[in-house]
């Protein structure tokens, strides 16, 4: 049976340095990483420490805010959200009134899978899937031009998917 598998929220993620990891910990990262259904056994025989080692450790490193949650990657096409879509956009204005509206209605759409406040030439990146380009047109009318502030979009659907991945070096 699966120890670390299904779905774990942290309560709060911790912001620590990766300085205080040794390699022991490094591997139980990449190790659940690339497949975060490893049950203890498993991860316990591939790291080279005894199951109840690599309990402990996997508590803390989960305790301590290294891992902050678990979750299953879907497949986009078998999901029907097969266009993937980045959207630049540009603000009229900038004001924490706009910025926190901003925030919620982005928080409030569930093809939105992430938006990050950048810096540059404009002011938010997200990224979204949606099935075609005919819902894309409807998000983009009904859920992106409706955003507070909202001056300017730039569009740029996704041809080819060359590399996607959440796994970080350690």
């Amino acid at each position: 049976m699966p120890m670390f598998g299904g779905f774990l929220r942290c309560k709060r993620p911790i912001s620590v340095s990766t300085t205080s990891l040794d390699a022991i910990d490094r591997k139980i990262l990449k190790a659940i990483q690339a497949d975060g259904r490893i049950s203890n056994t498993d991860l316990a025989d591939k790291i080279g420490l005894s199951a109840n080692a690599t309990s402990e450790r996997f508590k803390r490193l989960v305790r301590e805010g290294y891992i902050q949650h678990f979750s299953a990657v879907l497949s986009p096409e078998k999901v029907g959200r097969e266009l993937l879509v980045f959207v630049e956009i540009k603000l009229d204005r900038t004001s924490s009134e706009i910025f926190d509206g901003f925030k919620r209605a982005i928080e409030r759409s569930s093809d939105i899978l992430e938006c990050h406040m950048v810096a540059g030439g404009f002011d938010y990146l997200i990224k979204a899937r949606v099935s075609d380009m005919d819902t894309y047109r409807k998000f983009l009318s009904d859920v992106v031009l409706t955003l507070p502030g909202v001056r300017e979009t730039h569009t740029y659907p996704v041809m080819e998917e060359l590399k996607e991945t959440h796994i970080l070096p350690v």
